[in-house]
Order: structure tokens, then C-alpha cells, then sequence
């Protein structure tokens, strides 16, 4: 299964050819960005594409099974010149941007760092402008740091400045390593193991966070740095945590943490395998997905590098002992709820191999919601993101926002789940030339002096901000041995014209959201509101997820709606409303 990781990476390399400006005249040599250097559409080269110099670095360098690309001069070449451009784009202070100009982002620097500095030394490169760039972004992160809590963020800040400090010998640059390593872990929740996202957990970044740490440790102990084994600890409780979220086909994460993504970083778990078998089962249960294409795809031109050289390095230090299959240590059916998260997981312990599979693992997180997802070993049974609908003004409202003031009641020994809260207004944050000419006015004239203002105004637009509806909502989850019932109710006075469950709605802005995975084939279901039975003052949704009840991506749009079910096909003029 090794191999596979180099199979998945390789294919990728002339896409990432084909991204990048190959003419020595250019003065954009080795700029990663087409839409800045080819198309023109763009104003500023987006920082974050030079991440895309370290998989060219990996393939010229080593040899991979199946790399034509090793000793390639010209893949050299073009790598060296993407790491001189990335230091002539750079502003003075060694910051780049990514949206917009003047952003100086530290999620772009600190990516396009780790990267550049990796392939740097891989390539055993020589260059002082180049290594003084490092420096500069080094002296930027001493002073500066982001609003807001990603902790994949300082997790990579901390593997970058580490490695510029491997490079250069910079002891500050060692200084700011060994503190956002202090922050990252005081954000990691001691009981639970997972790092905080924003506003909660994320199960998709937190793999981002253990690679990046793992990395760093390795690193650390290749330095003989005294604090390397203190990240062991604190990355054997996140690997348990992560444990939880591999779904029993291989595929893993989505619309139910905290940023909606599908992240996995594989290295992490290989580096980690010696330590606890769970990091090995993880690792192993990606691989044999991946053979039924199982496995998240984030490909666009912005993100598409950022699993190649992963996978790659995952290839270099895949650990040759492997334990027992995941599946094979959740044949006892068992029911857990993790209160700090608010995430509930379920088995039934069934039996995952044959076509007649009763199998049923769940996923459900009530800071969101309720916000769930059911497979079996087969893949997606069912995909429900939480009500979605449209009021008669127009307002469209969801339930799947995070909200601190959820009441919520669990009770894992009887499966049985409920979250009760408001319906919150979805923001329509589009583009327009009359927002894009504000943007650059503000950025010109304020936001260049002030990155962090204009970041933590976005955020507050995008991500944070989840403006009440004035409707409440309550959802009831019941997890049985072969089935998951959800029922839904919102008060009859709530003015609704239309009302949904998408399979993978979001209402937030994240930049690795809404990538592809199966599950987000599963149906929309679309309620007949005025059919809908009227209990104590509230309509109520009630519908049953097992497989062939219908919600699959195979499944038929109205096949085995389940009992007591409401759902109905939607006629075309109500979709496009």
C-alpha cells in the first residue's frame, strides 16, 4: 500500500507544470499563479500558489516509484526561479497576500514559507536573497500574529520558522518556533485532544495541525531540540480524537466541524504509526479508500498542492509494521459523545465486508445543529446538513451555524441526541464592482496599514457573524442498531415558503470547503411544508436514514423515503425560485 501514495501524488505534477510561468525572460519566472501571470485577471500574485515549489523540489529530488521527473535539470530550474519570484513578490517585510493586496496573510505566508524553506533545502539551494526572505517573514511573525484561533495556522507557523532556523542557524527563528508552539497547544482541549478551529473543532484542519506538529517534532528530534518528545503527548490525544472521524469507507471529515472541511494530511499519521496504533489504523483506512476514490479531491488552482507533496513525504516515511484494520477495532457497537466538541459518534459493531451489510457508523455535532452523517463500509447511506429553507420575505435561514447558546441534551447510553436554538439569516456574500472598488479603496487607503483590521471585518462578515432569524428550531436525533431517525420542528407561525435538508450546506465562508467527497452526491430532500403534521404548535419533519432508505448518492430521489417521512419531489419552478 505504500506505493499508492506516490500514485496518487505523481499524476499531479503536470498540473502544477502547466500552473506555472517556464520562461527565464519573464518577469514573472516561476510564478505559480496563471490567473496573475498568464490570464491577467488578477492585480497581485497570490503568495500562497508558491507552496507549489516543494512537490517540484520532492520529484526532481528522490526517487519515487514511477517518477519520470527525478534529475529533470529543467524541473530545477523552474523551482529555483519560483523561489526567487517568491522573494521578489514579497513585500518588504517579507509578507504576501492572498485575496486581496495589502492583506499580508499569515495563512499564505506561513504555506508558502514551510514550502519554500523545504524545498530550499532539498534542493540544497543557494541563494542569500532567497534565504534572507525566510529571515524577513521570520522577523514579521516575531511581532505580528492573525485574529482570530486557527491553530493549524500557528502549528505551520511554528514547522516554518523551525525549518528557516534548520536552514539559516537564526536563533530567533528557533525563539518563534518553540512559542507558537506554546499557543498551539494551549488551544488543544485537554480532555477531548482537539485543536480549536475558529469557533470549535474542525476534524478535517485538525489533521492539518497533527501533521504539522508531527513534522516538527521529527525535525526537532533530527536538531536534538530537548522539547521534540514534549509534542508527543499532546499528538497521541489528537490522533485519538482524529480516530473518531474515519468513516467506515475510507473517506473522512465534512460539513460537521466547526469549518466544514474534508482535510486529510496522511505524513502526520505515518510519523506518528510508532506511537499508537490508531495513527497506523487511520493511515491504513485512507489508503484502502482511496482504491474506490473515497478520498477528498481539493484541486482547484489555488489548493491543489497542498496533499501532493504530503503524500509524498507520507511515501518517505510510511511505517512498515501496520495494525489490525480500523474496522476491526469497532466490532463491539458503542455510542460516544465528546461534550467540549458537542460531537457524538456511534457503530453497531456489524459486520462491514459483505453486499447484505447492516453496518451503520453516525457522526453528529449539536453545537451545529445537529448537523449528521451515516455510512457503512460500502460509503455515504445518508447526508444531512440541517434545515435550510426560505421565508415568505425572501430571507433564506438555516440551523447549521455554530451557536455557543444551543440548548443541548445527550444522552449517548440511549442514543439519543436533541438541539434546540435559533434559525440564523445565510449571508449572501457575493462579489459585486461596487464591493471589489470598496474593497481596493479601503485596502489602499487604510488596510495596507492595518492587515489585521480588514482581516477581522472579514471574518466577521464571512465566518463569525450569524445574524438570528427571529425563528427557533429544535432537532431530535435517535440512534438505533440499523437506523438513524431525525425529526425536526419549527413552530407553525414561522412564515416558511419553502424548507430543505441539503446534504452539504454551509453558510460560512472557508476557503477548503465545498471540495469533492461522495457524500456530497447524497439527495437534497425537499418538504412539502403545508402537508407537514402539526404537533404541540410545531410542524414536524421526521425521516429515517438506513441503507436503501434512499438518501445515498445511488439511492432513487423519492426511493424509501422512510416512515412517517414528509419528503417530496420538488417541482423544477420551486428549485430555481
Amino acid at each position: 500500500m505504500r506505493d499508492r501514495y506516490a500514485a496518487l501524488a505523481l499524476p499531479y505534477i503536470p498540473r502544477l507544470l502547466h500552473l506555472v510561468d517556464m520562461n527565464p525572460y519573464s518577469k514573472t519566472y516561476g510564478s505559480f499563479d496563471r490567473a496573475f501571470w498568464h490570464y491577467r485577471t488578477m492585480d497581485f500574485p497570490c503568495g500562497m500558489s508558491q507552496e507549489f515549489v516543494l512537490p517540484l523540489a520532492l520529484v526532481y529530488a528522490k526517487e519515487y516509484p514511477g517518477n519520470t521527473f527525478c534529475g529533470v535539470e529543467r524541473l530545477r530550474e523552474i523551482a529555483e526561479g519560483s523561489l526567487r519570484f517568491m522573494a521578489s513578490s514579497s513585500h518588504k517585510d517579507g509578507t504576501c497576500d492572498d485575496y486581496f493586496p495589502f492583506e499580508r496573510a499569515m495563512g499564505a505566508l506561513v504555506f508558502s514559507l514551510y514550502a519554500g524553506c523545504e524545498a530550499y533545502r532539498v534542493l540544497k539551494m543557494d541563494d542569500q536573497r532567497v534565504a534572507d526572505l525566510f529571515t524577513r517573514r521570520i522577523r514579521h511573525l516575531e511581532h505580528e500574529n492573525e485574529t482570530g484561533r486557527l491553530s493549524n495556522h500557528q502549528a505551520l507557523a511554528a514547522l516554518a520558522a523551525f525549518n528557516v532556523y534548520s536552514v539559516t542557524g537564526d536563533e530567533k527563528a528557533k525563539k518563534v518556533a518553540e512559542d507558537r508552539i506554546a499557543l498551539t497547544l494551549s488551544w488543544q482541549h485537554k480532555e477531548e485532544g482537539w485543536f480549536q478551529e475558529y469557533e470549535g473543532a474542525d476534524p478535517g484542519y485538525h489533521t492539518c495541525t497533527i501533521d504539522f506538529l508531527a513534522k516538527l517534532r521529527q525535525k526537532m528530534r533530527q536538531a536534538k531540540h530537548p522539547g521534540a518528545e514534549e509534542l508527543t503527548k499532546p499528538l497521541v490525544d489528537a490522533v485519538k480524537f482524529s480516530w473518531h472521524f474515519m468513516h467506515p469507507d475510507g473517506s473522512y471529515g465534512g460539513e460537521y466541524g466547526s469549518r466544514n472541511t474534508y482535510h486529510f494530511y496522511p505524513h502526520g499519521f505515518e510519523l506518528l504509526a510508532p506511537d499508537c496504533e490508531e495513527a497506523g489504523q487511520i493511515a491504513d483506512a485512507f489508503l484502502a479508500g482511496t482504491e474506490r476514490d473515497k478520498r477528498y479531491h481539493n484541486d482547484d488552482d489555488r489548493m491543489t498542492a497542498h496533499y501532493v507533496y504530503d503524500f509524498l513525504q507520507a511515501w518517505e516515511d510510511y511505517h512498515p509494521e501496520r495494525p489490525a484494520p480500523i474496522n476491526e477495532s469497532r466490532r463491539k457497537p458503542e455510542t460516544r459523545y465528546m461534550p467540549g466538541a458537542k460531537i457524538a459518534v456511534s457503530w453497531n459493531g456489524r459486520e462491514a465486508d459483505s453486499e447484505n451489510s447492516r453496518g451503520r457508523y453516525t457522526v453528529t455535532n449539536l453545537s451545529k445543529g445537529g448537523v449528521l452523517k451515516v455510512f457503512d463500509a460500502h460509503g455515504p447511506i445518508a447526508s444531512d446538513t440541517g434545515l435550510i429553507g426560505e421565508l415568505s420575505d425572501g430571507t433564506v435561514v438555516v440551523s447549521h451555524l455554530v451557536q455557543d447558546d444551543n440548548k443541548v441534551s445527550a444522552d449517548p447510553d440511549q442514543g439519543r441526541f436533541s438541539v434546540e436554538g435559533d434559525l440564523c439569516k445565510r449571508r449572501n456574500n457575493g462579489m459585486t464592482v461596487i464591493k471589489q472598488l470598496m474593497l481596493r479603496g479601503w485596502v489602499l487607503v487604510i488596510g495596507r496599514f492595518n492587515a489585521n483590521l480588514t482581516r477581522s471585518i472579514v471574518q466577521k462578515i464571512a465566518i463569525t457573524g450569524k445574524p438570528k432569524a427571529g425563528h427557533r428550531f429544535r432537532r431530535d436525533i435517535e440512534i438505533l442498531d440499523d437506523r438513524v431517525v431525525v425529526t425536526d420542528r419549527v413552530p407553525v407561525g414561522t412564515p416558511l415558503k419553502r424548507l430543505s435538508v441539503g446534504s452539504d450546506a454551509t453558510s460560512i465562508y472557508v476557503a477548503n470547503s465545498l471540495v469533492y467527497q461522495e457524500s456530497r452526491l447524497c439527495r437534497w430532500q425537499h418538504a412539502d411544508v403545508a402537508s407537514l403534521p402539526v404537533e404541540a404548535g410545531m410542524r414536524v419533519w421526521r425521516r429515517e436514514y438506513f441503507r436503501g432508505s434512499g438518501h445515498s448518492p445511488g439511492g432513487g430521489l423519492d426511493e424509501g423515503a422512510g416512515a412517517g417521512s414528509q419528503t417530496k419531489r420538488p417541482k423544477p419552478e420551486a428549485l430555481h425560485a
